[in-house]
């Protein structure tokens, strides 16, 4: 959505929940076996799509040491409470594995400075899956931004009061922001 919103003068405004800022900050917190693994599929994949053949998927979530996008300790637990309360259970724990080559240069983060509408930047302190440190100094480079911080977890914004707290700070953002 920063992306986004940096090039598309019709944006309005911008909430970006524990977002994914940087990928270059996210890769040190992977750890080098990981990102070796995760790369090595990742080639796999791409030479795959390179032959018109099928997709190489790895799971997006495993427990850590397993082979996937996101092993940190708290990412299965925090995913499964988020599942518990999905309208659609039959969610598939899998992703296109080139997706790993792309992480590192994946960078919205940077378009911080050059969103032309408000935004406010929901940020976990306790975030293992995207860096919250990195996400709060982008953040605080745009003139008309916002920034809240939860002493939660990535996936902990996501489910009860920690949601519910989420959901009425955007709220309130958005209806003073959009005011006519």
């Amino acid at each position: 959505m920063l992306a986004v919103g940096a090039a598309d003068g019709r944006v309005a405004a911008i909430v970006s929940q524990c977002p994914f800022t940087d990928g270059l900050a996210t890769l040190p917190a992977l750890g080098l076996k990981a990102i070796m693994r995760v790369a090595v599929a990742g080639v796999r994949d791409q030479v795959a799509a390179l032959r018109r053949g099928t997709p190489y998927y790895i799971p997006v979530i495993a427990p850590p040491g397993g082979l996937a996008v996101m092993t940190k300790p708290d990412v299965a637990s925090g995913w499964s409470a988020i599942l518990e309360q999905s309208v659609d259970p039959q969610w598939e724990n899998r992703v296109a594995a080139r997706i790993a080559l792309r992480m590192g240069t994946y960078r919205p983060g940077l378009n911080a400075t050059k969103l032309p509408c408000p935004a406010l930047f929901c940020i976990c302190d306790q975030d293992s899956v995207a860096p919250a440190e990195r996400t709060a100094t982008l953040a605080a480079r745009g003139p008309r931004n916002e920034i809240k911080h939860y002493p939660i977890g990535h996936f902990d914004i996501y489910v009860g009061d920690d949601f519910e707290q989420a959901v009425a700070d955007q709220t309130e953002f958005l209806v003073r922001t959009l005011k006519p």
